[in-house]
């Protein structure tokens, strides 16, 4: 299951490179497409989870052999408490380390999550990150789009490291796979 950020669709390399990473691996892709309303902070929780939650049940009810991955990026990070309650493992790219509801979702996670964030992203908490997860990926100098200052394959050769960080986590944490 795919969720985008606000500004940053299913489809963009960092949530495309995640979701062909399960998709090789075997998982059934599932995007979730929106244009969130302008609203003030205290609905935008509720927004997202009334977007996501039936699909994460359709995906769930429909694939009872498999064990889904919650793939979002930052917006789509207010799943957390979906991805908690049904104790799904996940892929936070940019996750709003900011947000009290996201905060509080993913401290009561019992399925592992992977964190990805930059230095130089205003939602990220590098000290929060590391006591919400021992899965994390921290790139100096990227901001919320993970990109990096300089020439573009900087912050192209980040989009690299974060699909390995992906694939690692799937193949050692979510589906290890047994010799």
């Amino acid at each position: 299951m795919v969720i985008p950020g606000g500004m940053y669709g299913p489809n963009v390399p960092l949530l495309a490179y995640a979701a062909y990473a399960a998709k090789v691996r075997g998982a059934r892709i599932e995007r979730i497409t929106w244009d969130p309303p302008q609203q003030d902070d205290s609905h935008v929780n509720s927004w997202v989870l009334g977007q996501v939650a039936p699909v994460i049940d359709h995906v769930a009810a429909n694939s009872p052999d498999s064990v889904p991955v919650v793939i979002g990026k930052s917006l789509g990070t207010h799943t957390a408490a979906v991805a908690a309650e049904r104790r799904l493992p996940a892929i936070w790219l940019t996750p709003l380390l900011t947000t009290t509801e996201v905060i509080q979702s993913l401290r009561v996670a019992t399925a592992p999550f992977l964190l990805v964030g930059g230095t130089a992203d205003r939602h990220w908490d590098r000290a929060l990150a590391a006591e919400l997860s021992p899965h994390v990926l921290e790139v100096q100098g990227a901001d919320h789009g993970m990109h990096v200052p300089g020439r573009l394959a900087e912050s192209a050769a980040v989009l690299g490291r974060v699909a390995t960080a992906v694939e690692d986590f799937l193949d050692e944490i979510v589906w290890p796979r047994v010799a």
